[in-house]
């Protein structure tokens, strides 16, 4: 019998996945939240096609699809997370492209010849946004001589005033800056300037003893800030380190309705559980009302274009309409950083990055495809399936939804993704917390990452470095260090038999 060439199959699979749209899978139940994009017989069919699975011994039908029809079908390698969503039109392949050479784009101190690419900083952490999403994957802490690039500190401190209490309580600010150095401790400055001051870290080791007597080594950080340039850092000011995220799926993440994450959350722990999942809150900046927050690491924004803009302003000092700051993460006590002239061309626009900048670097973003999955299939992978299930880490990294109808682009429009994240907010206990207040996230309180893709970091960027603040070396570093509403999961992880455990990571390495 003649094989078919793998990318042939790839390709057949693709076009099954396309035209079969959403199938009832597993044991059908009812969020009890009705969507309004879909009739009564869709909304049966999404809650089937979502409800958990009780079948571990195959794959359920389009699981290695992990973004729909917009999964990527290229080969495993170092650009795995960069290849557009396979359903996009040509026309919008065009844009993408556009929007990468964007993405990709140094941003140079003004004043300067290249127009149109000057207004960099004056205080910033990067120059672009793929040397913070290197490869539009996963940052990592400092390693010895190697830089933080991809790896910031976030200020923030309590309120003190009225009107600093009623800014947090509507929104209007998810937290609020230090009152010399902002939001985030800038590493770099133009020509001329000093920079804020540098993140240091060290760590002490603690050991965990697993079932069988296996010891692992877990490290626990500690952060500090040298060499400040502007003076002290208010006494209540709190540094919370940030490793960037991949960028993958984000918008199908954006396309799930939010009457399905609402269902998820349990805030009161109603059904005993132990897991008090709670929806964040943040502000839409096209109608400057209150949205679901689902980006970021607390969740602090509720659109890609809103989470690139803040991006664009406080990590490289960019404005766009949106965050319009010529000088960034400047305040008022930087006279000198205020006083530098900025970037804006009148002619396009009056921020350094006007609409059609914001448009092409959005639109990037929020395609850049998921890859298909690896081994979805195999014996050890669905083994390590059941383990995941029955030790409860799916109460939290929730599997599959199925997208909006109604969806702004069509590539993203109904379809049955496996993000395994219910993008609600969790108390991650003690070990975890950062001690910084983000909208309604506490110090210790932190959103479920998405796990699609997880299995590649290493072949995209280099290394295994996981959390917020990538103390975790490998993926069992990252289990034990879950507390709080986890804690129970992870002590289950913690006491299971090498078997299982190896099973586990095996499911974890296939997403």
């Amino acid at each position: 019998m003649t094989k078919r060439p793998a990318r042939r199959l790839l390709a057949v699979f693709a076009a099954v996945a396309v035209s079969a749209g959403v199938f009832a899978l597993g044991t059908a139940h009812s969020s009890g939240r009705a969507r309004d994009d879909l009739s009564a017989k869709d909304q049966k069919r999404v809650e089937a096609a979502t409800a958990l699975t009780t079948d571990f011994s195959k794959a359920e039908q389009y699981e290695a699809m992990s973004g729909g029809a917009a999964t990527s079908l290229a080969s495993t390698d170092i650009n795995s997370f960069s290849h557009f969503s396979e359903n996009i039109t040509f026309e919008e392949r065009e844009s993408f492209k556009l929007g990468n050479a964007l993405f990709q784009k140094l941003w140079v101190s003004s004043p300067s010849s290249t127009q149109a690419s000057d207004g960099l900083g004056p205080l910033y952490n990067a120059r672009s946004c793929q040397t913070c999403h290197i490869r539009d994957g996963r940052g990592h802490p400092p390693e010895g001589a190697a830089d933080a690039t991809s790896m910031f500190l976030r200020l923030a401190r309590p309120a003190r005033t009225q009107d600093e209490k009623a800014a947090l309580a509507s929104f209007g600010q998810m937290s609020l800056p230090d009152p010399i150095y902002g939001r985030q401790l800038q590493d770099q400055a133009v020509p001329g300037l000093k920079a804020e001051g540098r993140m240091a870290v060290t760590y002490t080791e603690e050991p965990v003893t697993l079932a069988g007597g296996v010891v692992v080594m877990l490290r626990r950080p500690y952060y500090s800030v040298t060499d400040l340039a502007y003076g002290d850092l208010d006494p209540a000011t709190t540094l919370s380190p940030r490793v960037t995220q991949p960028m993958l799926g984000l918008g199908l993440i954006q396309a799930i309705h939010e009457a399905d994450i609402r269902a998820l959350a349990d805030p009161d722990d109603a059904n005993g559980d132990g897991i008090r999942g709670r929806a964040a809150i943040a502000i839409d900046p096209a109608t400057g009302r209150q949205a679901l927050g689902r980006f970021g690491w607390k969740a602090q924004s509720a659109t890609v274009r809103r989470q690139s803009a803040e991006a664009f302003a406080f990590d490289i000092g960019i404005s766009t309409p949106e965050v319009s700051l010529h000088q960034g993460d400047c305040t008022p006590a930087q006279t000198a950083c205020l006083e530098r002239p900025n970037g804006v061309q009148p002619r396009l626009g009056d921020v350094e990055a006007p609409p059609p900048v914001m448009d092409l670097v959005t639109f990037y973003a929020e395609n850049l495809a998921v890859p298909a999955r690896r081994k979805a299939s195999f014996p050890e992978t669905l083994a390590g399936k059941r383990v995941f299930y029955e030790t409860g880490c799916v109460s939290c990294h929730h599997p599959k939804f199925v997208t909006r109808r109604d969806a702004d682009n069509k590539a993203h429009a109904f379809q049955l993704i496996w993000p395994y994240s219910d993008f609600l907010l969790h108390d991650m206990g003690d070990g975890l917390a950062d001690g910084q207040a983000v909208g309604i996230a506490t110090g210790r309180d932190w959103r479920t990452p998405p796990l699609w893709g997880i299995g590649l970091t290493k072949t995209v960027n280099g290394h295994t470095f996981f959390l917020h603040d990538g103390r975790a070396r490998n993926l069992t570093e990252a289990i034990l260090w879950h507390g709080g509403e986890a804690q129970a999961a992870r002590d289950r992880f913690a006491a299971l038999e090498k078997q299982d455990r190896d099973a586990l990571l095996k499911f974890l390495e296939s997403l």
